[in-house]
């Protein structure tokens, strides 16, 4: 805990953040929206995952202080019975909100709003660097071992509990469907080269015990 806060005050200030008023209240504030009771995947882990993958990969990005910001925001917002892009529109409303009462400076905050509402739909320009660095490591649980993919999928069934079984096969099933249907799921290639046919294996098969039913799931 102590440790995200301070990689927030860092990601803060190294894209402009004024020194007064200090960060920490606002990256306290943030912290607790990953923290509400009701999440079970979108957590303080997939936070701290998703910062770790662009640390350990910021040379690819034109601006890894802006990818870690939009890292901090693009599920701070997270309501599992919101419709469409209902929580990225809202997660990028919040960073523009904090960003701007922390002074950082208005391109910066517009370039966060921009990252975080590509996570929606994961669809990435050509030559967006930014964007794929991030869309890349929100999708990176797709790329682990099938028991830790399992966990990911159970942990995304348990934030659905208040939608019926059939219900939720449908509309998970449309979620890989559209993966799948990307170009890529990884665009940076030292990614791409090392998650993207797991990351297609294990949504495959998750898709695949979707559509078979209840009986043959299990």
């Amino acid at each position: 805990m102590v440790d995200l806060l301070e990689r927030w005050r860092a990601a803060a200030r190294d894209a402009g953040a004024r020194p007064d008023p200090d960060p920490s209240r606002a990256g306290e504030s943030v912290l607790a929206r990953w923290r509400e009771p009701h999440r079970r995947y979108h957590t303080l882990a997939h936070l701290t995952a998703v910062l770790d993958v662009v640390d350990q990969h910021a040379d690819l990005a034109g601006r890894p202080d802006v990818v870690r910001l939009a890292a901090w925001f693009h599920d701070a917002v997270y309501d599992p019975r919101a419709v469409g892009d209902a929580n990225e529109r809202d997660s990028a409303a919040l960073a523009e909100s904090v960003l701007t009462g922390l002074g950082v400076p208005a391109p910066t905050v517009a370039e966060v709003r921009r990252l975080v509402l590509l996570t929606a739909g994961h669809t990435v320009a050509p030559g967006d660097r930014d964007g794929a660095l991030l869309c890349d490591a929100d999708l990176a649980v797709l790329a682990g071992p099938p028991a830790s993919y399992e966990r990911y999928a159970t942990a995304i069934r348990q934030e659905y509990a208040h939608v019926p079984e059939p219900a939720f096969r449908a509309g998970r099933a449309a979620v890989l469907t559209g993966l799948l249907a990307l170009p890529t799921l990884f665009r940076l290639p030292p990614l791409a080269n090392r998650w993207e046919e797991p990351a297609r294996d294990n949504v495959r098969r998750e898709l695949a015990a979707l559509t078979a039913g209840p009986a043959a799931a299990g």
